[in-house]
């Protein structure tokens, strides 16, 4: 039997006409999070390898994060929140 794990992101954002961010956000961190993160983290890989019309990626954004690096742009919160992007 196969789990289908369905990804509900909080915001979708679409930067460009080309460049689509997924943005997951949790005040408090579940058990299921690195789960469901790594499987959008998989998906974006996977979607991006299949087309390369637009650019599909995530941006974790937890509350300690949020504190700590108070972005007041996009650009800034692409950069400084690479929970669950690094490998």
């Amino acid at each position: 039997m196969e789990i289908y794990l369905i990804i509900l992101p909080d915001f979708i954002v679409k930067k460009t006409e080309n460049e689509v961010y997924f943005i997951e956000t949790k005040g408090q961190e579940d058990l299921d999070v690195p789960l469901k993160t790594e499987r959008l983290k998989q998906w974006c890989k996977d979607i991006n390898k299949a087309q390369s019309k637009i650019k599909y990626d995530f941006v974790f954004v937890d509350e300690e994060d949020l504190r700590k690096y108070n972005p007041k742009t996009f650009t800034q919160l692409i950069q400084n929140f690479r929970k669950y992007k690094d490998d």
